[in-house]
C-alpha cells in the first residue's frame, strides 16, 4: 500500500482493552469525531476482550454516519500488536494514534497534516498534557518525568522540531513508513495489566530512519490531545514501577538497535535535563515552595531505578535475546463489514 493508491486524509486507531475505560473511550472517538479537520475513518482496535468488542461493535452500529470501525486485535495481546491490527485496516494516507484514555483538541489532526505538506515527513507526534484525576499534578511529581504517565515531559524543545522517535499515544506515520519499516515490535510496550513497560514507538522510529535515512521525524506541540491520569498513578509506588519498566525496555531497544541510537535522546536528558530539575527542586526548597524537595529526591530515584531496571534488562537480553519481533504489516484478507458500518475481523465476536 502506498500514497498513490490510498485516499488522502487520517486513519485515527485507538486501542481500547478494558470495560473500565468504556466512557473515556467514548470520549476519545467523540475528540476525534469533531475534529476541525475530520478523519477519514476512526478505528477502534479491541485487545483480546469480547464482551468489549460486542460492546463497542454494537454501540457504534447504531451510528453508522460517525465513521468508527471496531476491529478484533488480531495479533498477540497487547498495545504493539492492537497498533499493527489498525494499520492494517487503515485507508488513509496517514495513520495517527490516540490512547483510549485521551482526547484530541480540535485542531489536533490540523497541525499533524501542515507539517506532511513536506514530503521528507513520514511522522509527526505532539504535546501530551496531563489530566491529574486529582485536579492538580502532585507537588513531589517532577514534569521532567511527565512520561511516566504518558505525556510530554520537561527537557523536549518547544515548537514543530525534528525528534529522533514521537512519543505513541500522540502520533503519526505516512502509511508508507510502515511498508518501508514494518509494524511496531510485539513483546514490548503495554500488555494489558503487566507491568507497564514501554519503548514499541522508539524502536519503530530508529528502524524507520535506518530504512529511510533521509525521513524526517517531527514533534509539533501544537498537536495537543489530554491524556486522563487516574488516582493510581498519582502515587509514588507507580512512579517507582514505572521507571524502573522504562529501564527495562531500554535495554530491549538497545539490544534491537544498537546504544548509540537506542539511548541517545536519553544521555542528553540524564546529563542535563535531569541535573537541572534537581537544583531547581532544591532552590525551590530553599525558597520554601511545596513539594520542591520531593520533586529532586523523585529525579534521583527516577534515575536509581532506570538505571537498575536497564542493567538487568541487559543482562537478561544477553542471556535470552531481544524478546520481541516486528514484521511487514498485511492487510487482513478477513476483514468484512459489521452491522450498521461497523467493521470487524470474520469470527472475532464470537
Amino acid at each position: 500500500m502506498n500514497d498513490r493508491t490510498t485516499p488522502p486524509g487520517f486513519s485515527v486507531v485507538i486501542c481500547a482493552y478494558t470495560e473500565d475505560r468504556w466512557e473515556d473511550t467514548l470520549a476519545a472517538v467523540a475528540s476525534v469525531r469533531d475534529q476541525s479537520l475530520p478523519p477519514l475513518e476512526i478505528l477502534l482496535v479491541v485487545d483480546h476482550n469480547e464482551r468489549l468488542l460486542s460492546r463497542l461493535t454494537e454501540e457504534y452500529a447504531r451510528r453508522p454516519a460517525e465513521g468508527v470501525r471496531v476491529l478484533a486485535n488480531t495479533g498477540p495481546r497487547g498495545l504493539s500488536a492492537g497498533r499493527n491490527t489498525g494499520i492494517a485496516a487503515a485507508r488513509g494516507a496517514f495513520v495517527a494514534f490516540l490512547d483510549d484514555d485521551a482526547v484530541a483538541a480540535p485542531d489536533w489532526l490540523h497541525h499533524f497534516a501542515a507539517a506532511y505538506d513536506d514530503p521528507r515527513v513520514l511522522a509527526v507526534g505532539g504535546r501530551t498534557l496531563p489530566a491529574w484525576a486529582s485536579g492538580r499534578r502532585p507537588a513531589w511529581f517532577p514534569e521532567e518525568f511527565d512520561w511516566v504517565v504518558g505525556c510530554t515531559y520537561r527537557g523536549l524543545p518547544p515548537g514543530r522540531v525534528r525528534v529522533r522517535n514521537v512519543l505513541g499515544g500522540n502520533a503519526s506515520f505516512r502509511r508508507t513508513a510502515f511498508d518501508a519499516a514494518g509494524g511496531f515490535a510485539t513483546g514490548i510496550g503495554r500488555d494489558g495489566d503487566r507491568r507497564p513497560l514501554g519503548g514499541e514507538e522508539t524502536e519503530l522510529c530508529i528502524r524507520l530512519a535506518r530504512a529511510l535515512p533521509d525521513a524526517v521525524l517531527l514533534i509539533d506541540d501544537r498537536a495537543v490531545i489530554h491524556h486522563k491520569v487516574p488516582a493510581a498513578r498519582e502515587r509514588f509506588g507507580y512512579f517507582r514501577t514505572r521507571v524502573y519498566a522504562e529501564g527495562l525496555s531500554k535495554a530491549l531497544v538497545a539490544r534491537s538497535v544498537g546504544a548509540q541510537k537506542g539511548l541517545e535522546s536519553e544521555r542528553r536528558y540524564t546529563t542535563r535535563v535531569l541535573p537541572a530539575g534537581v537544583l531547581r527542586g532544591f532552590r525551590d526548597a530553599l525558597r520554601g515552595r511545596p513539594g520542591g524537595a520531593g520533586r529532586a529526591g523523585a529525579i534521583v530515584t527516577g534515575v536509581t531505578l532506570a538505571a537498575g531496571g536497564y542493567a538487568l534488562g541487559t543482562l537478561r537480553a544477553r542471556r535470552d535475546g531481544t524478546a520481541f519481533a516486528w514484521g511487514p504489516i498485511e492487510t487482513p484478507a478477513n476483514a468484512v463489514a459489521g452491522p450498521a458500518g461497523a467493521s470487524t475481523a470474520e469470527g472475532a465476536s464470537r
